[in-house]
């Protein structure tokens, strides 16, 4: 038997998974990526996680068939390079041929979304469809189109980039550099940063009761899901913003991509209906009918195995 192995690389952890030939994930491992010490060193400790997988699960060497990663930044994936990262302080750096020189298997590597996406339009939620959009909500929103198998990467590996659409009435700064992104709304972080202004502001809402003084600043999104259960007026008047800002965003990408499905995953996809009924909502008012017809909108089912498993199938793809 085969096996692969799938990297799901962030700023803060590393996870790496042994998969059999069928993408099952047969183990895991997951460490801290500790990028403060560097490029080398992180690319050493994921070649150490890869070795002590095999050897753990009494794999030998032999039957590895090749790895992928998926990391943050922008990733040219023909080149096998880290273009840059600011999470993890890369520029111009060979992921790819680096850690191969050190495994001496085949590295594939590409964008953490877009390896997320990918293996939810092959392995998870999108597997039925041949045109999956797929969009992550967590810190930010970013986004990848698979269209039969084959991911769109646009000019320069760039495409995908949803969460700095500009939205019209949104002041916010967005860490892009920008103001009024997408992101600065629709994200985990901007649905808390919606919370908390609003509560400084003066607005009445449970959660002024759950949060005050300087704990205001520990609101995270879930707190405003619960808030909006408890029947918060507030928190059920940031979802319905959320979910419509969402939706204006999503109705641009349906009209220009025609998915068949879109997969939506991240933390803040764990709203739900919350977020996603006022979503749908706008989407099929701002959409010529024949596209909203024909459309699918799922959340992700891989959750936090996407970015493991749709590496180690992209790795599989390219080989």
């Amino acid at each position: 038997m085969g096996y692969w192995i799938g990297i799901d690389l962030g700023g803060t952890n590393m996870v790496c998974g042994l998969l059999d030939e069928s993408m099952n994930i047969v183990a895991k491992l997951k460490k801290p990526t500790l990028a403060n010490q560097g490029a080398d060193d992180i690319i050493q400790r994921i070649a150490e996680n890869a070795e002590l997988l095999l050897e753990q699960n009494l794999v030998n060497k032999s039957d590895l068939l090749g790895i992928g990663m998926g990391s943050p930044g922008f990733i040219n994936p023909d080149l096998g390079i880290g273009v840059f990262s600011a999470n993890l302080g890369w520029r111009d750096y060979p992921v790819a041929a680096q850690l191969q020189a050190l495994t001496g298997i085949p590295v594939s590597i590409d964008n953490d979304v877009r390896m997320y996406v990918y293996g939810e339009a092959i392995q998870g939620a999108g597997r039925d469809h041949d045109h999956v959009l797929g969009i992550t909500l967590g810190t930010g929103i970013a986004a990848a189109v698979v269209n039969n198998g084959k991911l769109y990467y646009g000019g320069g590996y760039m495409a995908g980039e949803i969460g700095h659409i500009p939205m019209d009435g949104v002041t916010a700064k967005c860490g892009c550099g920008l103001v009024g992104c997408l992101e600065t709304v629709a994200s985990a972080t901007g649905i808390a940063r919606q919370a908390r202004e609003a509560l400084q502001a003066g607005r009445s809402s449970i959660l002024g009761e759950w949060f005050t003084g300087d704990n205001i600043q520990r609101l995270i999104a879930t707190d405003v899901s619960k808030a909006y259960d408890a029947g918060d007026a507030l928190a059920q008047e940031i979802m319905d913003y959320t979910g419509r800002a969402l939706g204006k965003g999503l109705a641009a990408a349906v009209t220009l991509f025609s998915p068949d499905c879109i997969v939506i995953g991240g933390g803040a996809a764990l709203a739900g209906e919350r977020l996603f009924a006022p979503m749908r909502e706008e989407i099929q008012k701002s959409v010529i009918p024949i596209y909203w017809d024909r459309l699918t909108i799922v959340r992700g089912e891989l959750i936090d195995d996407g970015g493991v498993i749709g590496s180690a199938t992209f790795a599989k793809s390219r080989a």
